[in-house]
């Protein structure tokens, strides 16, 4: 059969871009493969074998300095497994290996004719593969695609490809070795310069911020992402353009987790750490992760979806349960009362939005419900700044405020209160607020209530990393007075009683905060990432059970730790809170959101965080959250909104319309300081069923990244810029389209109410003063046959 539909085709290219052989072709090849002595009975095949090197596991050194793989994989008795996995990775070709052996070959003459002819296929695609790897080390430089993006690359550093049952042309680990074992290590990568970043970094414990750059230098420490814009020293084959993209991510390899940073020299180092002086290591072989890829927006999708099936310990946002708050209007007390709420104030805010036209269908009760204490504070005694962040939680029931002798004698407790409003005003969702470990300060040791957990009273150790950057005034407070610790072997059972009485009170689900705060406390736990996960795992599982629809929002998660632990969590906030006593953060936070999508999008739909509709700058941020794909909630004091801009986002019913992704910078901007450079405006790009969209920010003028000096085109004063919108700032718009599409588009400016057509490569000029924005639907045109 398989001799008989070669016969077809005219020539072996033409075999190998049959989609009917490319499915048929590996389960055939396994099957022919079948014995020894089968194999042996074809010249070509023996021939082949005989060429091969004596472990296809280990990458060959192209030259004396350069080491690809020297992972220690036992190699297989089986030559039939060996030919099956050395085809996985230095091959293209699709590989469905579970079934090989229930097909037989009525014809062995015929098998073993098409076994040759597929096996001399397979080693000229080997042999071009092997003899240049898509990312190498020689002569002491890493290249990827041929093209030198590292100098200088230490002996220590190696190159580990992916094999292991994900086909991936271009993907590797990149890892080292030292002489000495330590709990952590800074390895030295090589020299970058000369190639255009963007990163991701912790500027603070809790929060990541953009960075961008061309020199190893400019990479800050706790660096969680690098995106490289590469410009090839030669033309590649089937490339329209010379340049193309490398993503560079430190991630997690058993109880270490890694990330980038550069030196004086120029020089790209990665540390790796386990946060616990007794788990050392002297060697990683899987710690930093690198890919190439001609479109940035795939290239990191596909990177995750790549680590999402080699690491499992983590699922990508398309696997998850999304909560079902995320698409209804919602109002946080945060910024309404912080933690003076009541239950008179929460009554008093939802019946005014009510009135004013848009309902709120899901709430979230902040920060102020719960029964804690500080020690720390005397009353009548002057405020201890700091001492806020050591109060612990002293009962999983509400405070005084929420019972029947609180200030509201008609709220009897938070059941009869939650029921109350939900019948009162339409509410669909109520959500509370609690830290991860309970409350900011963890739990009180000496409550008779809390003693089950085992609490332990424990001092916060922070990385080298955290303090390198920017300290926080919260985590120094913990440092100082302690954390009153769950035990690790209790923190389930702790979550399920606490989520178990929410749900008997009516709640419907937890925004869970101050989660960074376990990797400071891992010793004696196994190190941060062990510490995490068991919490993450505990919390996870917890929810499920006593929540419907996956109802969780993490916060003040942006550590690796997390991000890379995360397997149902399905929503997390995206940036530092939006401040809005602080003029000097509206366009951070903006900026920051939609860079930080870049790749917390992969894996959660990111929560842009809530803000006032009546604020000065509450129409930048009301477009920001329409383009984000993100939930739309505020934090209006009682009385206090602007329903012109509310009316743009929310509909009669209290629903929104949500683009279908994460909101991120056009391709354009990936690069560009588009807070700080004085130049260039924010774009930010969607997608919804039929259409796209853009929107355009100008964050020039009003703030500056923390930590970044401030340079002769860095401006504070009011800027009124211009730049160009096109239907190519939306990636994946023929994905909305169809075959009827012709390239026109109909293009809709919302403020200016400016409709104009054009092609897909044609743009519009906009002009923004500094906190102006204007969005763009973009409507591909479809023309009837």
């Amino acid at each position: 059969m398989a001799y008989d539909f070669i016969q077809d085709f005219q020539s072996p290219s033409s075999i190998f871009s049959h989609k009917k052989l490319l499915d048929f072709l590996p389960m055939t090849i396994s099957s022919t493969l079948n014995s020894t002595a089968t194999i042996y009975s074809s010249t070509n095949a023996r021939n082949f074998f005989k060429s091969l090197p004596r472990n296809p596991f280990y990458s060959p050194r192209t030259t004396p300095n350069s080491v690809l793989d020297f992972r220690p994989y036992p190699r297989k008795a089986s030559i039939r497994s060996n030919i099956c996995r050395f085809s996985l990775y230095h091959t293209r070709i699709p590989h469905t290996l579970k079934n090989y052996n229930t097909i037989s070959c009525k014809s062995s003459t015929r098998a073993n004719s098409f076994c040759g002819f597929a096996i001399n296929q397979l080693k000229a695609e080997a042999q071009m593969t092997v003899a240049a790897p898509p990312c190498r080390i020689e002569d002491g430089s890493l290249l990827v695609n041929g093209t030198v993006v590292l100098k200088g690359v230490p002996s220590n550093v190696a190159v580990y490809p992916v094999t292991d049952g994900v086909v991936s042309s271009s993907a590797a680990f990149l890892g080292a070795s030292s002489s000495v074992l330590s709990s952590r290590h800074v390895f030295g990568l090589g020299v970058l310069q000369d190639s255009r970043f963007m990163g991701l970094f912790r500027h603070k414990v809790w929060w990541m911020i953009p960075t961008f750059g061309s020199l190893g230098s400019e990479v800050p420490i706790e660096t969680q992402m690098l995106l490289l814009e590469v410009k090839a020293e030669s033309a590649v084959i089937g490339r329209s353009e010379n340049n193309f993209y490398v993503l560079v991510l430190p991630v997690l390899e058993g109880q270490f987790r890694a990330t980038l940073q550069g030196n004086s020299a120029n020089e790209l180092e990665f540390c790796v750490e386990s946060g616990d002086a007794n788990i050392q290591t002297s060697k990683v072989s899987e710690a930093v992760f690198i890919k190439s890829g001609d479109n940035p927006f795939e290239l990191i999708r596909d990177s995750i979806k790549i680590l999402e099936s080699h690491k499992g310990t983590f699922t990508r946002v398309e696997h998850k349960k999304k909560p079902t708050h995320l698409d209804w209007f919602g109002w946080c007390t945060w910024d309404a009362f912080y933690k003076d709420v009541s239950p008179r104030g929460i009554k008093e805010g939802l019946e005014s939005l009510l009135l004013g036209g848009c309902p709120p269908k899901f709430l979230i009760i902040d920060d102020g419900w719960q029964d804690t204490v500080n020690e720390f504070q005397k009353e009548g005694e002057p405020f201890v700044e700091g001492s806020q962040f050591a109060s612990r939680l002293v009962d999983i029931k509400e405070c005084s405020k929420f019972m029947e002798s609180g200030e509201d004698t008609s709220c009897h407790d938070l059941h009869n209160f939650v029921k109350h409003i939900k019948e009162i005003y339409g509410l669909k969702y109520v959500y509370v607020w609690h830290a991860l470990i309970g409350y900011w300060g963890g739990i009180l040791p000496s409550s008779e209530k809390m003693k089950k957990y085992n609490p332990k009273l424990m001092y916060p150790v922070q990385s080298p990393g955290n303090v390198g950057n920017i300290r926080d005034i919260a985590m120094d407070s913990m440092e100082t007075y302690g954390i009153g610790l769950i035990d690790p072997q209790k923190v389930y059972e702790f979550y399920n009683d606490l989520h178990s009485y929410l749900s008997s009170s009516s709640v419907d689900g937890v925004k869970v905060d101050v989660q960074n705060l376990i990797e400071t406390l891992g010793t004696g736990y196994g190190g941060r990432v062990s510490l995490i996960r068991k919490y993450q795992e505990a919390l996870e599982e917890s929810v499920a059970k006593n929540f419907q629809d996956n109802n969780l929002i993490c916060c003040m998660s942006h550590n690796s730790d997390s991000i890379y632990s995360s397997k149902r969590s399905a929503t997390a906030r995206a940036s530092e809170d939006f401040m809005p006593r602080e003029p000097t953060f509206q366009t951070l936070h903006v900026a920051s959101v939609a860079f930080n999508s870049l790749l917390l999008g992969e894996i959660v739909v990111p929560d842009w965080d809530m803000f006032q509709s009546h604020h000065y700058a509450a129409e930048f941020h009301g477009a920001a959250r329409a383009m984000g794909g993100c939930p739309v909630y505020v934090s209006d004091k009682p009385g206090m909104h602007d329903f012109d801009v509310l009316k743009k986002l929310v509909l009669p019913d209290g629903s929104i319309l949500r683009a279908k992704f994460a909101g991120r910078p056009t391709r354009d901007c990936l690069f560009v300081d588009t807070v700080m450079d004085g130049k260039s405006l924010l774009k930010i790009w969607n997608l919804n069923k039929l259409s796209g969209v853009v929107g355009v920010f100008n964050c020039q003028g009003a703030g500056n990244w923390p930590l970044k000096e401030h340079d002769h085109n860095s401006s504070s004063e009011r800027l009124v810029l211009s730049g160009p919108v096109s239907p190519q700032d939306i990636d994946f718009l023929g994905e909305v389209a169809d075959d009827r599409w012709n390239g026109d588009c109909a293009v809709y400016a919302f403020r200016s109410g400016y409709l104009s057509r054009l092609r897909k490569e044609e743009s519009v000029q906009v002009s923004l003063g500094t906190l102006e924005c204007e969005t763009f639907t973009v409507s591909p045109i479809r023309v009837s046959k």
